[in-house]
């Protein structure tokens, strides 16, 4: 299954939550707060969901939150399963810490797929090499700067000017609004992102 481009409210009504954090999904969630399709309304009044689908629904919550497909989503989760420490904790710095969710958390990108655009157009520098990877994955002491370029960018002045998004403790934030450093590896606390990550696990190890 390759990435999702399709309606993003309608994936926010089906998980009822604003996956992509747009103001047109709080619009739609508010207004029709029921699964989409012809059926959406009477799923509402149906019996408990299974744990099944609680658990699958928290997976897709998850990769649609961060733009991965199926395969690469179990890839990472295979990796942290392997590395020392809890494995839902390690899935979620792994995904924090790909670049386009960094260039998201500093503010330079309105959303996720704006920032994977920015990557994937050559904007972005990683310790002075160009990076065109979004899920190039992070250290701790790496330096991510946006080339000059990109800086004049009426798009990007007006998210760093208006969004003015507070960054995580785990990225620095010095005088260069077009350059910030990875501090340390985000712990769980530091994710605000809402999701469940034990199901995923759970859902994973079955």
């Amino acid at each position: 299954m390759s990435r999702y481009t399709g309606p993003k409210a309608r994936i926010s009504r089906r998980l009822n939550t604003n996956i992509w954090g747009t103001r047109g999904e709080e619009i739609c969630l508010d207004r029709r707060p029921y699964p989409p399709g012809e059926h959406g309304r009477s799923r509402l009044r149906r019996r408990t969901p299974s744990e099944f689908l609680v658990q699958l629904q928290e997976k897709q919550k998850a990769r649609y939150t961060y733009g991965l497909n199926e395969r690469q989503f179990r890839n990472l989760f295979n990796e942290a399963s392997r590395r020392q420490g809890v494995t839902g904790d390690n899935m979620l710095r792994f995904l924090e810490l790909r670049l386009d969710n960094f260039v998201y958390r500093v503010g330079w990108g309105a959303t996720r797929p704006q920032a994977r655009q920015f990557v994937n157009h050559g904007h972005v520098n990683v310790n002075g090499n160009r990076v065109t990877i979004p899920s190039y994955r992070l250290g701790k002491g790496d330096i991510v700067e946006l080339r000059p370029k990109i800086r004049s960018s009426s798009t990007l002045q007006w998210n760093v000017d208006v969004l003015d998004r507070a960054r995580p403790p785990w990225i620095g934030s010095g005088d260069d609004i077009y350059q910030s450093t990875v501090l340390e590896l985000p712990l769980r606390d530091q994710i605000d992102v809402p999701l469940q990550e034990q199901l995923i696990v759970e859902l994973y190890s079955k």
